[in-house]
């Protein structure tokens, strides 16, 4: 199964509310690189990312961006076959 990697920090809210988007999807193994406990783990984010906000999520290899682009993948049915194509949920 692949791995959906998600740098965050404690109190953002965005970073719950993706995390229960992925949890309504059967997905409770999330990677969580916390950026304020590891300060080169944010650096890290921001050179793969070019963005400073989490946060930033990974689906498999696919970045998909902060937890606006998730729920737009849910908004617009693609998030269930990016789950699918990256491995993260069987394909039916």
């Amino acid at each position: 199964m692949a791995v959906i990697s998600m740098y965050s920090t404690a109190i953002c809210p965005y970073c719950r509310m993706a995390e229960q988007l992925l949890k309504s999807k059967g997905i409770n193994d999330i990677n969580r690189i916390r950026v304020d406990l590891e300060p080169e783990r944010r650096r890290e984010m921001m050179e793969k990312t070019r963005r400073r906000t989490v946060p930033q999520i990974y689906i498999g290899s696919v970045y998909v961006g902060g937890f606006e682009e998730l729920a737009a993948l849910e908004h617009t049915g693609k998030l269930d076959a990016l789950l699918r194509q990256t491995g993260v949920i069987p394909k039916s």
